[in-house]
């Protein structure tokens, strides 16, 4: 099911009553089965992780082998982020998911099977459990973008909460479970339960009838929509700038859980130990989910975030320092509050920022980058550790993770977004020729003439520059101005579309947070604009 980073606590809005509906989503059919379903794989889901690593321990593996693990269960997301991103806004999200659960029920039983038969190595491992999280990776954005449609608008902050609860009661329950059944039984049984984990997910899907919303434009390919999300965070600031620093933050902060099966072995040597130690982990982003919402009411997002980034520097540090077991509990306990707060006030922003045809993509784009942090930062941070061990390694990551809250200094998160709302409100012209087969390949010229007031030129210019972002946002591959020799008064905006129903998407994507930035063209204009549209000529050529 879908990582840490993707399950927010509770922060869609700020002044939302979340306590208040709290358990309310839970009302909804299809909303509780998937979240009792869920809470099981999960649980699922981190006892392979803990049977993971402490395998990796068991047959000797070097810590940077050892730190490999956490790599191989994040690059997936890293890898496969944005494509699964756009398959989740253009396929049936039930089915993408129920083919997932699928492919994550095989190959957790050859992980299984494997270690029962005694095949196992370090390197098939690694592979079995990349194949197992590339699963999830497909998967996550579509079920993040499902989220809002199973509740609807009136309880989403609810039920963010609820899913970010539920995720980390798993991160707490599970690596106990899993330590004392390897224990107990051994590494396999911990494979195993992961195995029939997925039996009631798959079940609950089966059953789900869910209605497929209907098209009014032609369904975008895989390569268009995987282009479309890079150009809309690429051309959108503030989705661009939270994006950059989770990746950060996660680079310097992923060494916490990279190293932690080896702090574990070297401080005790029982896989129990290891598992205590994630499910302090879990309580702390627990305790971390219910704090956060008074937090929010009482400071502001930036300080709210930088604050969480602090705490987890700082457990890091001590994490590297303490020489007992009790002691490195309570630092992983302060790590998972920091982490769990900092990802979910990220992740619940990006939401907000995005509207609801970008939303599987734009939180695809997320998990590439906070995802691809941690898988680089758990390979790097495992090599360094080989090279000077892991209490001087621990001292550098903290530092580099207190090092990340400097970005505010640059750029600060919003405390407020736009309005995503679709704002359709241009007409389409009339299209005078025949043949769906010229406009569905053939590029679009739009241009638009305007009359600009004497003396706003520059304040024209400025307002179109934002403008022009917004063309590129929603579909425009290139965008300019020009200004008329002869009519100093005359300029011309032009933008190229690849086709005509990505320019009708482009129509449909304009949001009333884009009207201000419209609005603000048209005070230095002195008549309506003329808007002509131009198909390729030459397209059969």
């Amino acid at each position: 099911m879908p990582q840490p980073q993707t399950q927010d606590a509770p922060s869609a809005s700020p002044a939302a009553p979340v306590r208040a509906t709290l358990w309310r989503p839970l009302r909804v059919p299809i909303f509780r089965n998937l979240f009792i379903a869920d809470l099981l794989s999960d649980i699922g889901t981190f006892m392979q992780a803990v049977g993971a690593a402490w395998l990796m321990v068991s047959l000797g593996a070097s810590a940077t082998m050892i730190a490999l693990t956490t790599t191989a269960s994040s690059l997936p997301f890293f890898l496969f982020a944005l494509p699964a991103g756009a398959i989740g806004d253009i396929v049936d999200r039930r089915k993408l998911i129920l083919y997932c659960e699928i492919w994550m029920i095989a190959t957790a039983s050859l992980l299984a099977a494997a270690t029962i038969g005694g095949f196992m190595s370090p390197w098939l491992l690694l592979v079995l459990t990349f194949a197992v999280a590339s699963g999830d990776a497909i998967e996550a954005p579509a079920w993040r973008a499902l989220l809002p449609e199973l509740v609807g608008r009136a309880d989403l902050a609810a039920a963010s909460a609820l899913s970010g609860i539920e995720f980390n009661f798993a991160r707490a329950v599970g690596p106990a479970l899993a330590g004392a059944l390897i224990a107990i039984a051994g590494v396999s049984a911990a494979f195993v339960v992961n195995v029939v984990s997925f039996i009631g997910v798959i079940l609950v899907v089966l059953r789900w009838r869910r209605p497929v919303p209907k098209r009014t434009t032609t369904a975008e390919t895989v390569g268009g929509a995987t282009i479309a999300a890079v150009r809309y965070v690429r051309h959108s600031p503030e989705l661009r700038f939270i994006m950059v620093r989770a990746g950060i933050t996660m680079f310097a902060g992923s060494a916490l859980l990279a190293l932690l099966p080896s702090e574990a072995a070297m401080l005790s040597g029982r896989p129990v130990v290891y598992g205590l130690l994630l499910g302090c982990f879990g309580v702390g982003a627990v305790l971390g989910a219910l704090a956060m919402q008074p937090a929010r009411e009482r400071w502001t997002l930036e300080t709210v975030a930088s604050s969480a980034v602090v705490i987890l520097a700082l457990a890091i540090l001590a994490a590297g320092a303490v020489h007992s077991i009790p002691s490195l509990a309570m630092a992983t306990l302060l790590a998972g509050a920091g982490w769990l707060v900092f990802i979910s006030l990220i992740s619940a922003l990006a939401q907000t920022l995005a509207p609801d045809w970008a939303r599987a993509r734009v939180m695809a784009v997320l998990l590439l980058t906070y995802q691809g942090g941690i898988a680089a930062g758990s390979a790097i941070w495992g090599a360094l550790a080989g090279r000077v061990g892991i209490p001087m390694t621990f001292a550098c990551a903290s530092l580099a993770t207190l090092g990340t809250i400097a970005i505010a200094f640059i750029d600060r998160l919003p405390e407020t977004t736009s309005d995503t709302t679709p704002w359709n409100h241009w007409r389409l012209p009339a299209v005078a020729h025949e043949g769906s087969a010229v406009l569905d390949h053939a590029a679009v010229l739009v241009t638009v003439r305007y009359h600009v007031r004497e003396h706003h030129e520059q304040a024209f210019l400025a307002a179109m520059e934002h403008y022009g972002r917004v063309r590129r946002r929603d579909g425009a591959s290139w965008w300019n101005v020009f200004r008329d020799l002869e009519q100093a008064n005359v300029f011309l905006e032009t933008f190229l579309v690849t086709s005509w129903a990505e320019h009708v998407r482009q129509h449909e994507r304009f949001t009333q947070g884009d009207r201000d930035i419209e609005d603000r063209v048209r005070t230095h204009v002195e008549e309506e604009p003329i808007t002509e549209h131009l198909i390729q000529a030459n397209s059969g050529s």
